[in-house]
């Protein structure tokens, strides 16, 4: 089967991109979904690679361009499939590391070999009864030690009532000073001799333990050194015709070793082929297959950004070279008027845009706290309280002075301030109303993703209640309200879209569901106590999904 594959639809009527997408925003280009497609209709023909497949795993498509100008598509999947990373149909590793006469295989097995030794090493009679014996000995010596001190202490009390009930005589105080250093001196006779006999106990355990420590050394090297020889057969190429190692990009990027896995996802393998073999690359799309993994929110059929731990070094290289379009996802927008819901002398709650940041950020664009100050106020004395993601629309509020922002920011925290927001999902959850409570934690290796996780996450809570249902493109989607108790980054939209929540994505949402013309979220009413009057202060906003 050729690894360049052509389109068996018509892509006549299809427009070919014109700047080569930025793999880590996007949202994906017809003939990219078309690929898509047709990929999954690939791995229905091998009932070994369908199943393995349908358990969760990252697919990639690349448009691409010929010598000859024709266009077709390449097909790539993350990591392994089936227990091989060379399937028909799909471009090759970047570096096959599961040849089994490779150095990287047999030295893996060389260090696989040392694990079971070490560990029947530290399972052996031998060394578990010189372990065992030193144990017993310190335990013993902790028991002796014990007593000596409680009856030096029970001692001491008595030789200090009768000091305090009648006058001693000289004799009998020298007695009791006498008593009082030999229990001392006693106490460390008898810890030297309980020290001594460790000590030879110990000696016995030593070299065992010595050789084990001198094999994890040894491990430890070995697996540095294999994953350092790894990451420098890992060449890949950019557009400009450069090649380099993935040790010599990370290096570069950010100073250390590459993780585990790194150039072994989608997007590098699809360009890697590209380039060389004379392949114009002219849009890519990683798209999800199969049941999403523990914790994360991955959708069957929904299209995603590359990760950043592993990928965002390789493919910043790798890109160079070729015409790459701006993070029109993420890029801030700007605005001439955000909408005064409510001012007083004390606070200023605005109606922010959809794609406009609350304060300033990386992105670029008018944040609502920038435009309160210089168009407004004409005033630095201007801090938001909170913040809303940039592509949520709804109220935030901001205070006029330092004093105001830091109360606010208090009762914030501690739940004191009722906050509702209205949102439209891909679809209608089994439940009408209920409450979610699903831990989360930052995906460090998918920012600014989060996740789910239930041993290392925060708490977080949403209540919620389905007030109408929508058509949509054909399809049925619910109205909600939501009500968030705890204010955790991305909790209402891990909630909706986590199969463990309502497993129905807020529309729009690029990083947990599918692009729409926005994201479907808005905080719509705000209910709190004034922190200067003391009066409740209730407001509202209709969202504008249109």
């Amino acid at each position: 089967m050729t690894l360049l594959h052509r389109f068996k639809s018509d892509i006549s009527v299809v427009e070919v991109p014109q700047r080569f997408n930025n793999p880590f925003y996007y949202s994906p280009h017809p003939l990219c979904v078309m690929a898509a497609e047709e990929v999954r209709a690939m791995l229905s023909r091998d009932s070994a690679v369908a199943a393995d497949a349908a358990r969760g795993k990252m697919f990639g498509v690349l448009v691409v361009r010929d010598v000859n100008g024709s266009i077709g598509y390449l097909a790539a999947f993350s990591g392994l499939l089936a227990g091989s990373n060379n399937i028909p149909g799909f471009v090759p590793p970047v570096f096959d590391l599961q040849s089994p006469n490779g150095y990287f295989k047999q030295e893996e097995a060389e260090i696989s070999a040392l694990n079971r030794k070490i560990k029947d090493f530290e399972c052996s009679r031998e060394y578990s009864d010189a372990i065992a014996a030193v144990g017993a000995l310190r335990s013993a010596m902790e028991k002796d030690i014990s007593a000596m001190r409680e009856d030096m202490r029970c001692r001491k009390r008595q030789r200090d009532a009768a000091r305090a009930t009648a006058m001693l005589s000289a004799a009998e105080e020298a007695a009791f000073v006498r008593e009082s250093q030999f229990l001392k001196a006693e106490l460390k006779r008898v810890t030297a001799r309980w020290q001594q006999k460790i000590a030879e106990c110990e000696s016995v355990a030593a070299p065992l333990k010595a050789s084990i420590a001198a094999m994890k050394d040894e491990r430890k090297r070995r697996s540095a050194a294999l994953q350092r020889w790894l990451f420098k057969q890992f060449k890949v190429l950019n557009g400009g015709g450069v090649e380099k190692s993935l040790l010599d990009i990370f290096a570069e990027h950010s100073g250390i070793i590459p993780p585990g896995g790194a150039g072994e996802c989608a997007a590098p393998k699809l360009l890697q082929y590209a380039y060389s073999h004379s392949l114009k690359p002219l849009a890519v799309a990683e798209f999800w297959f199969g049941a999403s993994p523990q914790g994360e929110v991955r959708r069957d059929g929904c299209f995603y950004g590359a990760c950043k731990s592993k990928c965002e070094p390789i493919l910043g290289f790798m890109l160079r070279g070729l015409d790459v379009e701006e993070n029109a996802l993420e890029k801030g927008g700007d605005i001439s008027n955000p909408g005064i819901i409510y001012e007083d002398e004390y606070i200023i709650v605005v109606d922010k845009p959809a794609g406009v940041l609350s304060v300033p950020g990386i992105v670029g664009g008018t944040s609502v706290q920038q435009w309160l100050r210089d168009e407004y106020l004409h005033s630095n004395e201007l801090y938001v309280v909170h913040r809303l993601d940039m592509a949520t629309s709804g109220l935030l509020v901001a205070a006029k002075s330092i004093g105001v922002y830091k109360e606010l920011q208090r009762r914030f925290a501690a739940r004191e301030i009722d906050k509702r927001y209205m949102a439209v999902l891909d679809g209608v959850p089994e439940k009408s109303d209920g409450v979610i409570e699903l831990p989360l934690a930052a995906d460090y290796e998918n920012r600014p993703r989060q996740k789910v996780d239930y041993v290392a996450g925060k708490p977080a809570v949403t209540r919620y209640n389905v007030v109408d249902t929508v058509e949509r493109d054909g399809r049925r989607c619910a109205v909600v309200c939501f009500e968030p108790v705890t204010g955790r980054t991305h909790q209402l939209r891990v909630h909706a879209a986590h199969k463990a929540g309502l497993d129905c994505p807020i529309v729009g949402d690029t990083l947990y569901g599918t692009a729409a013309e926005r994201l479907m979220l808005h905080a719509s009413s705000l209910s709190f106590v004034h922190p200067v009057s003391g009066e409740r202060v209730e407001l509202t906003s209709e969202p504008s999904f249109e």
